[in-house]
């Protein structure tokens, strides 16, 4: 009977917990940032696409390329989300800061153009999602969530072909293999798995000073294979089926001089896709007592507005700028700490060279979240949040 008592305890709890917590796949563990000179421009680069990370933000731009073409890099980030509990908490005027600071996120792309074919071949591994937070323990997050992490890798073949000198199209195959934690002091749930979705893209240019983009990611669905872990009833196999959302990039990029390149790219996440989480638990005695947790999620889409601009010199050198505006996806209701989830600002600058078989670049990208004040989350997650990042990204190119 008191195990019986302490299981619907735990499963209320549990609940609870999960409303809040799988929200770590918000738009703050959404990772765009996967090349130093896109993201020294602001992520516009749908509609430019033409080194051989389009295969990630627009598989269509790989048709420029010719030969062979190796990139690889990595960004780092200093991620730093705060928090102030409100005025009635019993911390009240205390600042938390996240504890997992420092993240490296490699990436690798290849693309091959046979000469005088109109077909193209690319082959991509990045991590399109990530990140993880772990708060202090006095916070007063104890019970609902104080540790994600989340690590993707993707593998991404793609084909493109040339139709018209003005328009390519491509699409390629993305194998996506993700692993996940989520924990409380009362709850934990570890686990990974693997999916396949596709990607798409489209690139014209009707005319030298002007070009446009589009870019679309399918969702997936990832079933977790893994187990809980319950203080004071032990652990249980587990499994959980999530979805990734879907995204959608369109951008139009204006070159006044073949030494400008201006481009504005909006770039859509449907958050709304991830619907109801469920965690099923196969293993008495937690089986017996709490099978399913089911929590459905209210989450919305948002948006990536993106600015970028690059000059480029007459001695291969170029420098670049840029600015994104991100809106927050996650309501008051379904608020997590984990993500720490808000409208975002993004400033970055770029510099870097294209040799005859080396290029190079390096960026500079600042992340600020002006405070959200978070009410009616009905747990300890009210209060105000603020957010700030700092990353570094370095990218070296091979053609050949």
């Amino acid at each position: 009977m008191h195990n019986t008592k302490k299981c619907l305890q735990i499963a209320t709890a549990i609940s609870v917990w999960l409303a809040v917590v799988i929200s770590a796949r918000g738009a703050a563990y959404d990772l765009p940032d996967q090349d130093a000179f896109v993201i020294g421009r602001g992520m516009a680069f749908a509609a430019t696409a033409d080194n051989p990370s389009a295969i990630y933000y627009n598989p269509a731009g790989i048709t420029q390329l010719e030969g062979n073409n190796l990139r690889v890099g990595i960004y780092g980030i200093d991620l730093n989300p705060q928090y102030q509990p409100p005025s009635t908490a019993p911390n009240a005027g205390q600042t938390y800061d996240n504890q997992l600071k420092f993240h490296a996120i490699p990436q690798l792309y290849y693309v091959y153009t046979p000469k005088d074919w109109m077909a193209s071949f690319g082959l991509g591994v990045y991590s399109p999602f990530g990140l993880g937070v772990i708060w202090p323990q006095n916070t007063g997050f104890q019970n609902v969530a104080t540790e994600g992490k989340l690590f993707t890798e993707t593998i991404n073949p793609v084909i493109a072909l040339k139709l018209f000198p003005s328009l390519s199209v491509a699409g390629g195959v993305m194998v996506n293999y993700a692993k996940i934690k989520l924990q409380n002091d009362l709850f934990q749930f570890e686990g990974d798995g693997w999916d396949v979705g596709y990607n798409l893209g489209a690139l014209w240019q009707p005319i030298e000073q002007l070009s446009f983009g589009g870019t679309f990611h399918s969702g997936t669905k990832v079933n977790y294979q893994g187990q809980t872990d319950v203080t004071g009833l032990g652990s249980s196999s587990a499994n959980s089926k999530w979805n990734f959302p879907i995204k959608a990039i369109v951008g139009v990029s204006y070159r006044p001089t073949p030494k400008w390149n201006l481009e504005f790219n909006a770039d859509y996440t449907d958050w709304g896709t991830v619907g109801t989480v469920t965690v099923n638990q196969t293993t008495p005695p937690l089986s017996i007592f709490v099978p399913t947790i089911t929590e459905p999620l209210n989450w919305m889409p948002s948006w990536y507005y993106e600015f970028g601009a690059t000059r480029y010199f007459d001695n291969n050198w170029h420098v670049s700028a840029g600015y994104i505006y991100n809106e927050n996806s996650v309501p008051d209701a379904n608020y997590s700490p984990l993500v720490a989830d808000m409208n975002r600002h993004f400033i970055s600058l770029g510099v870097g060279r294209k040799g005859k078989n080396l290029d190079f670049d390096v960026a500079y990208q600042f992340g600020y979240g002006p405070t959200r004040t978070v009410t009616g989350s009905g747990g300890p997650q009210d209060g105000d949040y603020t957010f700030f990042s700092n990353a570094i990204a370095v990218s070296v190119g091979w053609h050949f």
